[in-house]
This record gives structure tokens, C-alpha cells and sequence, in this order.
């Protein structure tokens, strides 16, 4: 015996988001429930937002981590997509939403065993087609290891490695982090 799928409309998981004691990312009708984080997750993320707010302020650019959505417009009259991103900035004034995003210049997510796969395949090309998009970064979890891509002029994406000695530069929000800074208070 097959069960059917139920689908809901992303009116509905807006609202129901509002309410629910876990958050949900929502793929086109159907809604998939998020585990918690580690420690190391938690720290590396804060330490990269408060760099961020720091460097942002007064700007009219905003910072946020964890609890704050981002919406794919996938196509007209088709359901959207809605993901949880560890940090996000937005520079755009038309972002004037208060429980998602729409227009990030950049977007981090950090890697756990249980989400890496998702977070390099799917989440990227779902972000990837973000026009405001200018740089998706992932972030290692178990090693300080840093991936960041960003769309040439050619409309390709790039992929940089960074490893231990390197520093991450944060070209759409004009940043530089070293992995020290990334990594504060983590034991890797």
C-alpha cells in the first residue's frame, strides 16, 4: 500500500511556522522538520554573524542566523520553497518581510554529517538561483575547512577551497575573516 503525500500551501506553513515549537523547511507544498544543532555549530555560526553584524552596522544591511527564513521563488503559480539558513545577510531594501527573506547577497550554511549532502546538491542550486545571491558559503563542522562560491560573469559558479591558513574573504558584504575568527572557541 503507497500513502499519499499531503501537500500545504506555503500560506499555510507561513502560518503554522508562526505557532510550532520546531521550525520546518517547506519544498514545494511538502514540509520537512529540522534537528538541532552541536555546540561547535552553534558557536561557529554566532561567531560568523557577529562578525557580520559588527562590520554591517549602519549600513542598512542585515544579519541573521538561524530563525529567520529565505524564500525561493521557484516559478509563477507553483509553490515556493522556504529554508532555514545558519546566516544570511540581505542588503536589499525591498526585504521588507518579517518572517523570510528574498533577496540575500549571502548565505552560510555549516556542514554536519546529516545535512552535508543536502547543503552542497540541493541548497545550493535551489540558492544558486537567487538573482541577489553573490556568495553561498559552507563551513565545516570537523575541521577548519571553508567552501565558497560565487557566480562569474558568465553566469557559472565558482568553488573555492580555503583550508587552515587561509582567510575568507567576503567580497558581497566586504569582509575578511580569518579561521580563527570562524572557528573561536571550537575545539577541532
Amino acid at each position: 500500500m503507497e500513502l499519499a503525500t499531503a501537500f500545504i500551501s506555503s500560506t499555510n506553513y507561513l502560518e503554522g511556522e508562526k505557532m510550532s515549537p520546531i521550525r520546518h523547511e517547506y519544498l514545494g507544498g511538502q514540509i520537512f522538520a529540522m534537528s538541532g544543532g552541536s555546540e561547535e555549530h552553534n558557536r561557529i555560526s554566532l561567531n560568523i554573524a557577529s562578525f557580520l553584524r559588527l562590520n554591517l552596522r549602519g549600513s542598512g544591511c542585515k544579519t541573521f542566523i538561524a530563525d529567520m527564513k529565505v524564500k525561493i521563488a521557484i516559478a509563477e503559480n507553483s509553490s515556493d520553497i522556504f529554508y532555514y539558513p545558519d546566516v544570511m545577510v540581505t542588503c536589499d531594501p525591498q526585504d521588507i518581510e518579517k518572517y523570510y527573506k528574498s533577496y540575500p547577497c549571502l548565505i552560510v550554511e555549516l556542514l554536519s554529517p546529516s545535512t552535508q549532502d543536502l547543503d552542497r546538491r540541493e541548497k545550493r542550486l535551489n540558492y544558486q538561483s537567487l538573482a541577489s545571491l553573490q556568495e553561498y558559503v559552507l563551513v565545516s563542522q570537523t575541521e577548519m575547512k571553508v567552501e565558497v562560491y560565487r557566480p562569474s560573469d558568465n553566469g557559472y559558479w565558482s568553488r573555492e577551497s580555503l583550508g587552515k591558513e587561509d582567510c575568507l574573504e567576503l567580497k558581497s558584504v566586504g569582509l575578511t575573516l580569518t579561521m580563527t575568527d570562524i572557528y573561536d572557541e571550537v575545539l577541532i
